[in-house]
């Protein structure tokens, strides 16, 4: 009976050891089962905090390169890649139960954003690029900046939060038998495949992040990373801009000028020191270089190297394009922060395309000057709208041979209301890079032509000139414009003649055809201002509709003792009658002058000799005596 028993007994024990075993396999499952959600759970806030955080990032990265480049690609998916980061700090909000208050706040403050992308964006399209990096240097990169710290905080968070877990799932495990120790194991490698691919897809997120898509290189985040941690040492930044980029792009096409990007990219990363110093794409067609050496003099070796990789011609599709870059440069000080570090080199870019000299050192003086215009623009900006502060002075134009008025030329003066009298050479150039050119024609236009219409109402028809810059000229709207305040002010389109450079001319010279033609339409002549400055064509000038050819002062004030001088005025005078235009000298000061041009046959002269620029009351009063004599 008992060796019966014995196998009975051993039966209910290992029965109950096996529903022992089977329950404590239950349970440790269960509790297995229990970590593995809350692991699951604690990688998939963690998760939908990086992909916030990557989406923060693009958009930023996004910004940064439509402020430098407002035409390129960046700055036309800018709402759309606002859009898809609040779509990224929607679902982090969602799915964070645990800190939902704080992630919901975050999500809000993001979507507070968008009405300042919709601002920043409208700057722009203004050409108001100054009040538009104002925006982001203010507004937009510190809201960046503080939301991404929040993400990394509540990420890091989460992670700690994960290895918690995952070791206490670990521990767990190895006090199950060996039915939970198999599951164990199976969940081991199934938790260590998704480490492995979590890991893979951060890595992924951070190449994507820190690349620029078109070229393989470095982007603006990647270097601004590694600038800021070379400081506060002294390592000196480059950077480069593309010349005539933006006519490739629209010329030729976005493919060719993607294809021009690239290969840019490759030649400037094959001519920096391997090892030694990072190259990367900010935006645009802009590149950028830092240099780690504290001799400054290596900046300009190495931009030396870059200038000498556009001599050669770059061959796209079979098409061959020949363009040149402008570098500046800026070697760090100490207390600068990356963003100063990147403006100051940026600044020395600019200066550098405007001088046409290639390459061009940040100087103190930039700075100021920087700022200088910055408060004069704002000056000017509210100028414009004060009667008291903008106003015209007309200087005569008078025919050579009878020195009688055969009209005037409007000139802008600014009295500012605490610096007095400004110079229009100081103001003017301030006013042509930017749309506020625009209102600044048209507000002078309006004085002109209200001007002439009080002398017409008067009894006195006098044709008057207004200088217009390029800007204007080919602004698509100008022509209707002018149209517009002629038949509001009621003057003849005839009265009107519309004066510009040749530079305006041949910047674009289909665009200004097309605008000097309706002008024509509406009766306005067109004359071209300084001519024997610019690089005007024969051919164009044949074709251009113009009425009058203005001789710069240049070759008028030494006419009378210069062979030289007196031959090209000579030569101008009788091509311009030959085409059937009217020749004007400007800046006859002396008699002799004026005799030199009768001699030559010149129509019309204006110039301190005859008459310094009136007020319009002057000149009404000079009307008034020659009426009144005659």
């Amino acid at each position: 009976m008992s060796v019966l028993r014995a196998p009975r007994v051993l039966t209910v024990v290992l029965a109950f050891l096996f529903a022992l075993l089977s329950g404590y396999a239950v349970v440790a499952n269960w509790q297995q089962a229990q970590l593995l959600r809350q692991v699951a759970a604690s990688a998939g806030d963690a998760d939908a905090y990086q992909q916030a955080a990557f989406a923060l990032t693009t958009e930023m990265a996004t910004v940064q390169a439509t402020v430098l480049e407002p035409v390129a690609f960046e700055r036309h998916r800018l709402l759309a890649v606002n859009e898809q980061a609040a779509q990224a700090m929607e679902r982090m909000a969602a799915i964070d139960g645990e800190h939902r208050a704080h992630a919901t706040a975050l999500a809000k403050q993001h979507g507070n954003l968008h009405m300042v992308i919709v601002g920043f964006l409208a700057e722009l399209d203004r050409g108001d690029r100054g009040a538009a990096r104002t925006t982001v240097d203010i507004l937009l990169e510190p809201a960046y900046e503080s939301m991404l710290s929040h993400l990394l905080e509540e990420q890091t968070e989460h992670l700690a939060e994960y290895d918690r877990m995952q070791t206490a799932a670990l521990h767990d495990s190895r006090n199950s038998v060996i039915t939970v120790l198999v599951v164990f194991l199976l969940g081991l490698i199934v938790l260590g495949g998704f480490g492995l691919s979590r890991r893979a897809h951060r890595r992924q997120v951070e190449r994507m992040t820190a690349t620029d898509s078109l070229t393989g290189l470095p982007n603006r985040t990647a270097f601004t990373t590694r600038l800021a941690e070379t400081l506060p040492g002294s390592p000196t930044v480059l950077v480069i801009n593309v010349d005539g980029f933006r006519d490739v792009n629209e010329q030729l096409g976005h493919r060719i000028g993607d294809l021009l990007l690239i290969e840019a990219g490759r030649r400037l990363s094959t001519l920096v020191r391997q090892g030694n110093d990072l190259i990367a794409r900010l935006g645009g067609d802009e590149f950028a270089v830092l240099l780690l050496d504290d001799d400054p003099r290596v900046g300009e070796t190495i931009a030396a190297r870059l200038t000498e990789a556009f001599d050669r011609s770059f061959v796209l599709d079979e098409v061959t394009v020949d363009l040149e870059v402008s570098i500046g440069a800026h070697t760090t000080r100490e207390g600068e922060d990356v963003a100063t570090v990147l403006r100051h080199a940026d600044a020395a870019m600019h200066e550098a395309k405007q001088q046409r000299s290639g390459f061009q050192r940040f100087r103190t003086e930039q700075r100021l000057d920087v700022a200088a215009r910055l408060s004069l623009l704002g000056d000017l900006r509210r100028a414009i709208d004060d009667p008291d502060q903008v106003t015209l002075n007309y200087q005569p134009k008078v025919a050579v041979d009878t020195g009688a008025l055969v009209g005037v030329e409007a000139l802008a003066r600014w009295t500012h209301p605490e610096r007095g009298p400004i110079s229009p050479a100081e103001f003017i150039p301030v006013l042509e890079v930017t749309n506020l050119m625009h209102r600044f024609t048209e507000r002078v236009l309006t004085t002109a032509l209200r001007q002439t219409r009080t002398w017409l109402d008067a009894g006195h028809r006098v044709p008057v000139a207004v200088n217009v810059s390029a800007r204007s000229l080919l602004d698509p709207q100008f022509p209707a414009t002018v149209a517009a305040l002629l038949a509001e002010t009621g003057v003849p389109g005839d009265l009107l003649s519309i004066e510009v450079t040749e530079y305006a001319l041949m910047s674009d010279p289909d665009t200004a055809i097309r605008a000097l033609q309706h002008l024509r339409e509406a009766g306005v002549k067109a004359s071209i201002d300084d001519y024997g400055t610019g690089y005007s064509s024969m051919t164009y000038l044949k074709v251009l509709p113009i009425a009058e050819l203005k001789i710069d002062r240049s070759f008028v004030q030494d006419l009378a003792h210069d062979q030289s001088s007196r031959a090209l005025v000579a030569s101008t005078v009788e091509l311009g009658h030959r085409l059937g235009l009217t020749v004007v000298a400007e800046g006859v000061e002396d008699e002799e002058a004026a005799e030199a041009l009768r001699e030559i046959g010149c129509d019309t002269a204006q110039g301190y000799h005859f008459a310094r620029p009136l007020t319009a009351e002057a000149l009404t009063a000079r009307l008034e005596e020659t009426l009144q004599t005659a």
